[in-house]
């Protein structure tokens, strides 16, 4: 597996803003998105890109390194619109990308700190399964102190074991920024290559479903309900779906008296985004998220996996 970079999007877009029983309400949404391979055409060094280089297994050339920027640009901006028409995601987290060429300046999410700590592997001395490293972004949203956390775990090539490690790893990062401020509301998300329902998101993030039962060392995990009970995920094997592109939350974030108290930034909903333009149409893939490659095939697609967003909302005062 290529290891790319995981990389944080700020998009320049307005508000909007929802009226209910005389209180006004801005909505804002956070998505992301493993753009799957997007590499460019040259060779970047200490990366393993060959096979996306015009002279590799892919014939990774010009041509098709537009049709991917085109392809991914299109369902960025796509994003949370289903919710936000005209005005789709605040902030976006992405993986699978070779360097970061084209990033937007902030609008609505103001970034005021990025780390990408070197890693401590919490694993085996001669294991070749260490996790990629995590970045953490801390910034300024609607007026509050945000954090969020942006993952990809080990593959299911390695056991529970390692994704289990990175989980762990991840919730001291997210101890450590609450001890600091403890009022900062703090989002993981990635493509933790694991469902909501594994050891790594129950017990090594601690992630709960039900809003009720998320204590103060816990997270709140929507997609839990998404796939169990909807049967909705982000990416398909052998007929059958998983969702390992996941956003939790810590308790700060959500409503959890049930009382809608929205005056500061609230859980609203999630939603596994879909456009007809993101799923194969036709062939032995039918119904899948249309890739780039499938078969050694190009199929000018754009990602095996689906993005996620999680909207919030907060009073306007």
């Amino acid at each position: 597996m290529n290891r790319l970079r995981i990389l944080f999007a700020v998009v320049f877009c307005s508000v909007v803003t929802v009226v209910s029983a005389q209180k006004k309400y801005s909505v804002y949404g956070i998505g992301f998105y493993n753009q799957e391979n997007l590499f460019d055409t040259c060779h970047d060094e200490g990366k393993n890109d060959y096979e996306y280089l015009p002279t590799g297994s892919n014939r990774w050339n010009a041509r098709k390194y537009t049709h991917k920027l085109q392809n991914m640009a299109r369902a960025l901006a796509d994003m949370g619109t289903d919710m936000l028409p005209n005005v789709g995601c605040a902030v976006i987290g992405l993986s699978e990308v070779e360097n970061a060429r084209a990033l937007s300046d902030p609008s609505l999410f103001t970034v005021e700190d990025v780390q990408l700590p070197p890693y401590v592997p919490e694993l085996p001395e001669d294991s070749t399964f260490k996790t990629r490293g995590f970045l953490t972004v801390k910034g300024i949203l609607a007026n509050e102190r945000v954090a969020i956390i942006v993952c990809h775990w080990p593959s299911r090539y390695s056991t529970s074991f390692y994704r289990e490690s990175a989980a762990r790893q991840v919730r001291v990062i997210k101890d450590n920024l609450l001890l600091e401020d403890p009022t900062r509301k703090v989002f993981v998300m990635g493509d933790l290559n694991d469902d909501p329902t594994n050891k790594s998101m129950t017990e090594g993030l601690s992630c709960k479903s039900e809003v009720s039962k998320v204590g103060a060392g816990d997270m709140y995990n929507p997609w839990y309900n998404v796939l169990v009970k909807q049967g909705i995920g982000t990416l398909a094997y052998n007929g059958a779906w998983n969702l390992f592109d996941q956003i939790v939350m810590t308790p700060n974030a959500i409503d959890k008296k049930g009382n809608k108290d929205y005056s500061g930034l609230t859980y609203l909903k999630c939603q596994v985004f879909r456009r007809d333009y993101l799923i194969q149409q036709e062939g032995k893939y039918k119904g899948n998220p249309k890739r780039t490659h499938a078969g050694g095939v190009w199929l000018d697609g754009y990602s095996d996996h689906l993005p996620v967003v999680v909207y919030l909302v907060k009073e306007q005062q």
